[in-house]
């Protein structure tokens, strides 16, 4: 019995995130009116999946319902770092900059805010992290731990990652 109710969760968050991913696209797309922008900014997720993955696999190794949320939760946050960037990089360009310029001075101008969040974000779930083993701690516990793992990925390869492709999507850049 539960372990069907725990497959039913699963299937269920499984959906939410398909859904949730389906939604950022739509989001971003009539955010920046352009199909490009919103898969370039979307590409903040696998990276950050890059560290949630990792995390969970050197603590606990089981990818739980809680683990799933915090997936979910840090999809927000990693797609809130690309818009940033790549808001920027548009801003810039609409000014008439380009090339290296416009990227190394759009990914300045956004290096605070984002590590800013980061930071914010990072130091507001060490706590939660911390008391895993706590009883009644467990799922606060694993889904801070991935998304604390996710930030840290999706956060430093954002700004490396995401200027290299947005230069490659647009080549006048």
């Amino acid at each position: 019995m539960q372990f069907e109710s725990e497959e039913k969760a699963s299937s269920l968050l499984l959906l939410s995130a398909i859904v949730a991913i389906i939604v950022i696209f739509l989001l971003l797309y009539f955010e920046f009116k352009n199909l490009k922008l919103a898969f370039i900014v979307l590409i903040n997720l696998p990276l950050a999946l890059i560290g949630g993955i990792l995390i969970v696999y050197f603590t606990s190794g089981i990818i739980s319902i809680a683990a799933t949320i915090g997936f979910i939760s840090l999809f927000g946050i990693a797609t809130r770092n690309g818009i940033l960037l790549v808001s920027r990089y548009e801003d810039l360009k609409k000014e008439g900059m380009k090339g290296l310029e416009l990227l190394t001075k759009g990914a300045l101008n956004r290096l605070n805010p984002i590590l800013m969040t980061a930071f914010t974000t990072g130091l507001a779930l060490i706590p939660l992290a911390l008391k895993g083993g706590e009883a009644g701690n467990e799922i606060q516990s694993l889904m801070a731990i991935v998304i604390l793992g996710g930030l840290l990925s999706a956060t430093l390869l954002n700004l490396v990652i995401i200027p290299c492709v947005y230069r490659l999507v647009y080549r006048e850049a």
